[in-house]
């Protein structure tokens, strides 16, 4: 049974999911009893009292075209709701823009204006019609995918489609939001601007009607006037705006646009066997099937088969279904832990449906963003995603969470919480990936209902997806090389030979060619050993007979040890290689190539080929790496990041003047004086912290001297550090880190003066944390 809507100025929709109801052909349903869910009260058109009625013509013509569409109901929105119901009014009006967007077709009956040929006087008949002048025919315009305009003498006009630039041109409104794209796509400033030139009979209601265009809930309270209702909403919107930018330690959809485009660009030939794999369309079309693993070893393309699921759940997902993802990272500390999975997997909920702030609002309206960051954060976020999960505007929320093996912190949590969902939702399923740990098969094993499908198992898939994937390296590096076909062809035979499934391999191998010169391929060709672990191995023993040894080893050293990836002129700071070169990015990156492809620079940070890589280099090599243990690798970092910031911090290194600015409306300055400090800022305790730990080790070690350079710091330097990390956004790491210090002092014999300053330290950014972290000069 579908269903079709007439509101009181002419607009009609057709909309579905009413075939639960025993309705009479073409009655007329109030719009207070779809809000409501009391019983319906119905009029047939046949009825002399409807005929009589204001706007039966309207009534009339709407149900002849449901006649003619083959429709069985329609609805009236009225406004004959009592305001003095306050409860009643208020589910009214916040789920008008709801049945808008549900509806299949809107019919907006256009009394001003009459039937016309030319496309001039249509156009200037539409300019000139009241129904682009009101407040509430806003939504009536944007919540529908379909708006027919139909003449007062019922004649079709056009739709949304054919009348967009008129359209356009007479509201103002962006192409793109006529087409369907989703409005929170478009800033608030924006949204607001549309209702501009529009007017309403009651002046709050100028601001009630915009509320469905932010999928915001606003109470009205008809008498407070436009002003404040305004007011109301904008404080609002800022709320929100707040929470999720808190909530946001790394976006997932930026990840995901990173490791494509550091890996080369996603190949729908690569990843398309997945798609017709028994076990994964069980998992995708049964709704019994809610967990599928997919294992592989490292390099076999787990990330790559992710990704391009992942833009195949995009295209076919209907309009209730969810999708959100996450990428962990190992040598990432903002990726790498089941609290920042939670973080990204509920941030991408919101960014598809932003009425879902409604599950977490509350909670961080009272306790702000420690809500997402102190030792109750995990406990606090799994009750609020549960309870997303739930939301009744899903109907199924699919979960992709990619190397689950590189969650080094919480993963037992995580793949609770795994269990857990899967058991009390039949809405929600799950996809992860990860290597093959027996640690994790086994807590896989205890998830109800779940799949796997085993990369080594289908080698035959994975062979095929790693060949096109050859091809297309092989074509690029012809192009950029200018090969024969002859020396292409050999190019391709060998790594085709001995890629053995792996695409990282291949990747790897042909950056290494992509170096060599032309004459010398076939030689240095032969010379790259089949397997991934003998690769690593030979770049290895390239680099320790190079001429830049020294140099390659400081920057691997460096990079290894890292909290995250940092940028080039992050590097430049606390490398002591790279000192001289620290305005020269071009110098940087070409001493980061020497590193033998275990780096790469994408968008101006360094990152691993691969987290394979980052381990070889900790665990294989780690003897020649750090022949005395990483601790003179932290104590570098640490050493060279308070010497930065003891000459760089300073007050109002922003210029921002006055200490009422918020860190909303602090704009970067070009240069940006802390764009080689913010490493630094942030982590230099944690660097201080591995070195001492390394130091313990050695009983007879005495490190209490090395304490005086922060003893300096923290007197002369601690307030600005402060404004740093707000500036940073950091304000709150700024806290686990001084906290860190504390019980770094106490465990050894530091000095009073030192113990007495961290103390002091700490008790003031516990203290003035919020201010500090709203007016980085507070």
């Amino acid at each position: 049974m579908r269903l079709l809507q007439c509101d009181e100025y002419g607009g009609f929709c057709l909309t579905e999911d009413l075939s639960e109801h025993d309705l009479p052909p073409y009655a007329i349903l109030s719009h207070r009893w779809l809000a409501t869910s009391d019983e319906p009260t119905f009029e047939d058109l046949s009825n002399k009292r409807a005929r009589e009625k204001l706007g039966y013509q309207k009534l009339r013509f709407c149900a002849e075209q449901a006649r003619s569409d083959g429709l069985q109901h329609f609805w009236v929105d009225t406004c004959c709701i009592d305001k003095a119901n306050k409860a009643e009014l208020s589910r009214s009006i916040n789920s008008m823009f709801r049945w808008y967007h549900n509806a299949t077709t809107c019919y907006v009956y256009l009394s001003d204006v009459p039937c016309q040929s030319s496309d001039r006087a249509k156009r200037s008949n539409l300019q000139s019609s009241a129904w682009f002048t009101r407040g509430w025919t806003l939504q009536e315009l944007l919540a529908p995918r379909s708006v027919v305009f139909c003449s007062g003498d019922g004649e079709r006009l056009g739709d949304k489609r054919s009348l967009e630039q008129h359209i356009h041109e007479i509201t103002a409104i962006p192409k793109a939001a006529l087409q369907g794209r989703p409005l929170h796509r478009f800033s608030v400033d924006e949204r607001l601007a549309w209702m501009t030139a529009r007017e309403t009979t009651l002046e709050e209601d100028k601001a009630y009607s915009l509320a469905g265009l932010f999928d915001m809930p606003l109470a009205p309270v008809y008498g407070e006037g436009f002003a404040q209702a305004h007011k109301r909403l904008l404080e609002m919107l800022h709320k929100r705006g707040a929470c999720i930018r808190d909530l946001c330690l790394s976006n997932p959809s930026d990840d995901k646009r990173r490791i494509e485009h550091t890996k080369g660009g996603l190949l729908a030939d690569a990843y398309n066997w997945i798609l017709d794999h028994p076990q994964y369309i069980q998992w995708r079309d049964n709704g019994q099937r809610r967990m599928l693993w997919i294992r592989g070893d490292p390099g076999k393309g787990k990330t790559m088969l992710l990704c391009g699921i992942i833009n195949e759940l995009k295209n076919q997902l209907a309009e209730r279904d969810g999708l959100s993802y996450f990428f962990c990272q190992a040598s990432d500390a903002r990726i790498n832990n089941a609290t920042a999975v939670l973080r990204g997997l509920v941030l991408l909920l919101i960014d598809q449906r932003p009425s879902l702030t409604s599950h977490i609002q509350e909670e961080y309206d009272r306790s702000g963003k420690k809500l997402f960051e102190d030792g109750n954060a995990w406990f606090a976020l799994s009750a609020i995603f549960t309870r997303m999960l739930q939301d009744a505007s899903f109907r199924r929320v699919y979960l992709i969470i990619d190397a689950l093996d590189e969650c080094v912190e919480g993963v037992d949590r995580l793949l609770d919480l795994i269990r857990q969902t899967t058991r009390v939702s039949t809405k929600v399923k799950w996809l992860v990936s990860s290597r093959n740990w027996p640690s994790i098969k086994e807590q896989m094993a205890s998830v109800d209902d779940h799949d796997e499908v085993s990369l080594e198992l289908n080698a035959d898939a994975v062979s095929r997806a790693v060949q096109v994937y050859i091809k297309q390296r092989v074509l690029q590096l012809s192009a950029q090389k200018r090969y024969s076909k002859d020396l292409q062809s050999i190019v391709l035979c060998h790594l085709s030979k001995n890629a053995n499934d792996t695409f990282l391999w291949v990747a790897l191998s042909c950056q290494y060619l992509s170096k060599v010169l032309v004459w010398d391929s076939v030689s240095k060709l032969k010379r790259l050993p089949p397997g991934l672990d003998d690769l690593y191995v030979q770049m290895w023993k390239h680099i320790c007979v190079s001429d830049n040894y020294d140099l390659c080893k400081s920057l691997l050293s460096t990079t290894t040890v890292l909290y995250r990836p940092a940028s080039l002129a992050e590097l430049t700071c606390i490398t002591e290689a790279l000192s001289d070169t620290s305005d020269d990015p071009a110098a940087v990156i070409s001493m980061i190539e020497l590193c033998g492809s275990f780096l790469t620079v994408r968008e101006d940070y360094v990152y691993f080929v691969h987290e394979s890589a980052r381990e070889f280099l900790s665990q294989a090599v780690s003897s020649e790496l750090y022949p005395s243990g990483n601790g003179r690798v932290h104590h570098e970092i640490f050493s060279r990041s308070l010497q930065h910031l003891s000459v760089t911090l300073k007050r109002d290194i922003y210029s921002l003047s006055t200490p009422d600015i918020s860190i909303e409306d602090v704009k970067r300055p070009e240069p940006d004086p802390l764009a080689k400090s913010r490493y630094s800022t942030v982590f230099w305790v944690a660097h201080l912290c591995a070195w001492y730990f390394e130091l313990s080790k050695d009983p007879g070690s005495d490190s209490s001297y090395h304490l005086d350079s922060i003893v300096d710091f923290l007197r002369s330097k601690c307030l600005y550090w402060l404004e740093a990390l707000s500036l940073c956004r950091g304000i709150s790491d700024g806290v686990i880190l001084m906290g860190q210090l504390r019980d770094l002092v106490e465990a050894t014999s530091s000095p009073s003066a030192l113990s007495e300053l961290v103390q002091d330290a700490l008790r003031f950014i516990m203290s003035h944390k919020q201010m500090i972290e709203i007016y980085p000069l507070q």
